[in-house]
This record gives C-alpha cells, structure tokens and sequence, in this order.
C-alpha cells in the first residue's frame, strides 16, 4: 500500500495531490540515495524493512481490532445507522500514552467514524469534553488480544464468534 499504491496520485485528482506525491517521491528517492550512497544499499534496506514489516504489522493489527472486538456491532444496509455504528461497531482502543501518541489517536476510532474531520490532535479533547463519546467501554490491550479468536459474524445471535463457537454450534 504504502511502498507501491500511495506512489501515483489518483487519477482525475488535482495539482496539489500530484505535487504531494511528486514531492514524497523524489524526498524518498534523495533519501535512498543519500543513504546508499553513506551506508550502503543493502545496509539501507536491512534496516528498512524490519520496520516495515513491524510498522506494518501493527497497523494491520490496530485496524483489524478496531473493527472485530466482542460486542461488536454490525448491521446490513436497511438497518444501517451511522451513530450507532460508530459509537458500537468500531473501538475505543485505549493505548498507552506513548502508543496514542505514534498512532496519531487512532484509538479514538469510534470518534473518528462518527466525525471523520475531526483533526488527530482533538480527539482526545474531544472525547474528553463530550460525555456521551465516554459511555464507549475501552478496548484496551489485553483485551484486544481476545479479537484474534473472533473471525465469524454470527448473524442469529448478532454477534462475533470465533471457529470453536461456530464447530459447538453446528454440532449442538
């Protein structure tokens, strides 16, 4: 995503966003050099690439949990609304500060779907003067670790099971 798709700009897009991703581009490409140039290619890309995979890694994670947790809310199209599944159908993920801080707040997530113009840097603030964005239980990160046993929307009990629910289920 972030290596290959996020280098072109998206067609039809205006000059800003051709001039953005021209401008990343070519402070990538002096970068590379820079550091191929001092340290080595291959010393470049063996320090780039754990984190990657580590940055990118935890993003994947952090997007995955925020969107399966247990109490999750999902809903079809007709039954579709926008607070509900904003406040319910995605995660206060309550991280360390450090963790908030690196992640730019996503962890006020239920905020950010119910009011996406909200800037990273008011989250907090506003989850903080707002009392109805407080009534959301945190996901924190022990629980989180829960989510990666839930894989399946079980659409009778309107809830996220996991395969061993699902294989009781079928044999019950």
């Amino acid at each position: 995503m972030f290596l290959i798709a996020h280098r072109f700009p998206h067609k039809g897009r205006g000059g800003s966003e051709r001039f953005s991703v021209y401008f990343t581009n070519f402070a990538i490409l002096v970068i590379l050099l820079s550091a191929s140039s001092t340290i080595g290619l291959l010393t470049y890309v063996q320090i780039q690439l754990p984190v990657l995979l580590l940055c990118g890694t935890m993003a994947v994670w952090v997007f995955y949990v925020q969107h399966q947790f247990a109490g999750v809310y999902w809903a079809r199209q007709s039954e579709w609304d926008p607070i509900r599944v904003g406040m319910e159908g995605s995660s206060y993920y309550k991280l360390p500060k450090v963790l908030q801080w690196f992640t730019g707040n996503i962890g006020f997530h239920h905020i950010h779907h119910i009011r996406p113009r909200i800037p990273n840097y008011n989250l907090q603030q506003c989850c903080d003067e707002t009392p109805d964005l407080q009534i959301v239980h945190p996901l924190t990160i022990r629980k989180s670790l829960r989510s990666v046993f839930l894989n399946l929307w079980d659409e009778k009990q309107k809830e996220i099971i996991g395969f061993d629910s699902a294989g009781r289920a079928a044999q019950g």
